[in-house]
């Protein structure tokens, strides 16, 4: 495949066929009532996040905001479908979708919950005007932990739709952590990734070629294992192993080095010009300035809403992801 320009011109007419498809991981965005059956108990008022409406409301406000502008600078208008790792249930998505930055957007969002023990999950925005659900499922992550017992971990979000006329099938994920080493986890990692395989199998059965979006926060990087060896077939196209830079670029930053844990990751098929349908126009990382530490220790990384237990009152530890496709006339 011939190489990728990430950095097109973009011209006021081009933008009227540009659609922006983005990946957000929102840091905890939890309400604030306590759900009994997960271990929510710090995002309460009463809790160890003193986690109250002011301060949930002003997270509602700052990350509507965030995914408002994703994309906006070519497109000229919001995006067309937003993944998202992290959100508690259906009524932040709601509250999501009704802040004051996104509620002339007429989205909305599919969900389910998922036996995550914090209760965090994935979910999918989406612009009415610009995509149709047919159908959507959970797809059970089934993994062990090393000592026998199912690490009840988040699942991964299928949704078939119709972006503009033209079937997809967007693959929404929040793979298991790295929080007890990543060689020790990574196994957990490439078996997430043998599920997408199995579930591209199914959708390959119905479809002889099947224009698939897979995103999410895969808590590796773009050129490791689980990713690299594990979940790229040939028919798959990931524009994010372009854009890494430890030192300079990523979606996250740990210890003064970028990951770029959150990806998006397609078909080839998108790189067709054929009539009524999307082509790939153009990746990058969304870490706008207004996104990002001002000051400190963390200056330029992300502005997160806590740093421990210190509240912070910014948007996400996570920069959003975004492609643009062009719709080919």
């Amino acid at each position: 495949m011939k190489d990728i320009k990430h950095t097109p011109p973009f011209s006021e007419k081009s933008a009227s066929n540009l659609y922006t498809v983005a990946f957000y991981n929102l840091e905890n965005l939890f309400d604030t009532r306590n759900n009994p059956n997960t271990l929510d108990d710090d995002f309460t008022p009463g809790g160890e996040k003193r986690w109250d409406d002011k301060r949930y409301q002003n997270k509602i406000y700052k990350l509507g905001k965030a995914i408002s502008e994703i994309g906006y600078q070519a497109a000229k208008t919001a995006p067309s479908i937003v993944g998202l790792a992290e959100v508690e249930n259906q009524y932040v998505l709601q509250d999501l979708i009704d802040s004051e930055n996104l509620n002339g957007y007429d989205m909305g969002y599919v969900h389910f919950n998922s036996p995550d023990e914090r209760g965090i999950d994935t979910a999918l925005l989406y612009r009415k005007r610009d995509f149709e659900v047919i159908n959507s499922e959970a797809i059970p992550l089934l993994i062990d932990n090393v000592d026998g017992a199912r690490d009840y971990t988040r699942d991964i979000l299928y949704v078939k739709g119709v972006l503009n006329h033209q079937e997809v099938h967007v693959l929404v994920n929040h793979w298991p952590s790295r929080r007890d080493g990543a060689a020790q986890t990574d196994y957990k990692r490439i078996e997430a990734a043998k599920t997408i395989h199995s579930v591209m199998d199914g959708i390959k059965e119905e479809e002889a070629d099947p224009n698939v979006i897979i995103m999410g926060d895969f808590n590796d990087d773009p050129m490791s294992t689980s990713i690299k060896d594990h979940l790229m077939l040939p028919d798959l196209y990931n524009p994010m192993s372009k854009l890494m830079d430890p030192f300079n670029k990523g979606s996250l930053s740990y210890r003064s080095r970028w990951n770029l844990f959150d990806q998006i990751i397609f078909t080839n098929n998108f790189f067709e010009d054929t009539p009524g349908t999307h082509s790939f126009a153009h990746a990058d990382v969304f870490d706008k300035r207004f996104l990002r530490a001002w000051n400190g220790r963390f200056k330029g990384n992300p502005f997160r809403t806590f740093a421990g237990r210190k509240y912070l009152g910014g948007y996400s530890d996570h920069f959003p992801v975004y492609v643009l496709l062009r719709k080919n006339e």
